[in-house]
């Protein structure tokens, strides 16, 4: 009887699953109001999703066999006096989302939305530090505390892995939660304990409010300009452009441009800086949605800068990162150096629904200048080259030991 039970719960729950989400997208309307993947943001655009529904016969049918299988819930479950509906909404619409087995659509819950726009603008409260996604260790790695935040003053470095956050162990199925139980209200501490190096560490952190964009500049012998740009959030093209007006200043004659971990943020971000660097009128890259409508991005404004450009790249690059890259390379404005990036060629946009709620969905592919490929293809740089096999932390390597960064340096010279 228990096993019969069971069975029929979960039948239940599946349909209501389905059930229920067709009933929410039938009752908001959706609009967009960013479109961030972890990491890559498309253009703002009210969208009207009524087309796409199905048919109200169907939509009939299935409210009426919803209304069902709540009266069999409500029946039969033994604990039916504590069912939380709103937690079985949310539950149901991500497992919904989730069943597109598609790693960059997902549902945001009206309580986290707040946290995601702020992430997006560059602006929140918490310790100050980028993470990757390390599946061959099955853990949550730091690849870059921002200068002066709270993470690198209390000797978080690149490199960490993170173990545990306030007593509890997360691995790296936990990176999209991570950063909410990291983050929190200003003034407060977080205990984070790392690993690094075989050895388990432990820091207490106080939050505080961070301002990202944290370029880093600076100029090698022969006036060769360097900018190190960690992830495109609100504002970097601006950030970047101030940075290399220093440069210039200072008398850099030509630039590395370090897109080495970068894992992507704001499209038009990097379109922007691309639009620093091109001739009027190049093509930066072109999208196709699922209609297969095509659009040309190109290059609006004649060259700011005319200097000598080199791109460090490597396996992390990805996104938003891979349109800059592409966008110089194939218009033969720079040379890219270092490894194949990461490949991921799909631009999310954020869908809100009038509950604050939102639906973070892939809605375009997108290709190269020269109409290439990248999503799980990636681009391989003009001169590859790896970094010394005794390098433990790709994250934080010295200089003098930096193969790709004295290529760079070497094909400007």
């Amino acid at each position: 009887m228990n096993t019969n039970n069971n069975r029929l719960y979960k039948v239940i729950m599946l349909v209501f699953l389905t059930a229920i989400v067709t009933f929410m997208i039938t009752a908001f309307s959706l609009y967009s109001y960013f479109s961030k993947t972890a990491l890559s943001i498309g253009k703002s655009e009210k969208i009207d999703l009524s087309g796409l529904l199905t048919d109200s016969k169907d939509n009939s049918e299935l409210e009426k066999y919803l209304k069902k299988l709540k009266t069999t819930i409500d029946k039969y479950y033994l604990w039916n006096e504590d069912i939380d509906e709103e937690k079985l909404k949310t539950s149901a619409i991500e497992g919904y989302v989730a069943g597109l087995g598609d790693e960059y659509t997902e549902y945001i819950p009206a309580e986290d939305m707040k946290k995601f726009t702020e992430d997006i603008a560059g602006n929140f409260i918490g310790i100050g530090i980028y993470m990757l996604e390390d599946k061959e260790k099955n853990r949550v790695l730091v690849y870059y505390p921002i200068p002066d935040s709270p993470a690198e003053k209390a000797g978080i470095k690149a490199g960490d892995y993170i173990i545990s956050v306030d007593g509890k162990e997360y691995t790296a199925e936990d990176f999209k939660i991570i950063s909410k139980y990291i983050k929190g209200e200003e003034n407060t501490k977080v205990k984070l304990e790392i690993e690094r190096e075989g050895e388990r560490l432990n820091f207490e952190i106080t939050r505080e409010k961070i301002v990202t964009n944290p370029i880093t500049t600076k100029i090698f012998e022969e006036n060769i300009g360097y900018v190190k740009l960690p992830s495109f959030d609100e504002n970097t093209s601006k950030d970047f452009k101030t940075k290399l007006d220093e440069l210039i200043e200072k008398g850099a004659k030509s630039l590395i441009i370090d897109l080495r971990n970068n894992g992507g943020g704001i499209v038009d971000e990097a379109t922007n800086i691309a639009d620093f660097m091109l001739d009027k009128d190049k093509t930066i890259i072109s999208t196709i949605d699922n209609k297969t409508n095509k659009k040309i991005t190109a290059s609006k404004i004649d060259p700011i800068y005319n200097i000598p450009i080199v791109l460090l790249v490597n396996e992390n690059s990805a996104s938003a990162a891979e349109i800059l890259i592409c966008s110089l390379t194939e218009n033969e404005r720079a040379k890219s150096v270092g490894t194949k990036t990461y490949g991921k060629g799909v631009i999310q946009s954020v869908l809100t629904l009038t509950d604050g709620s939102g639906l973070k969905i892939t809605t375009q592919e997108y290709y190269t200048p020269k109409d290439n490929k990248i999503n799980k293809e990636g681009i391989k740089p003009d001169v590859e080259v790896k970094l010394p096999e005794d390098i433990k932390n790709i994250y934080a390597v010295e200089e003098n030991k930096d193969t790709q960064l004295q290529k760079a340096i070497e094909l400007l010279k």
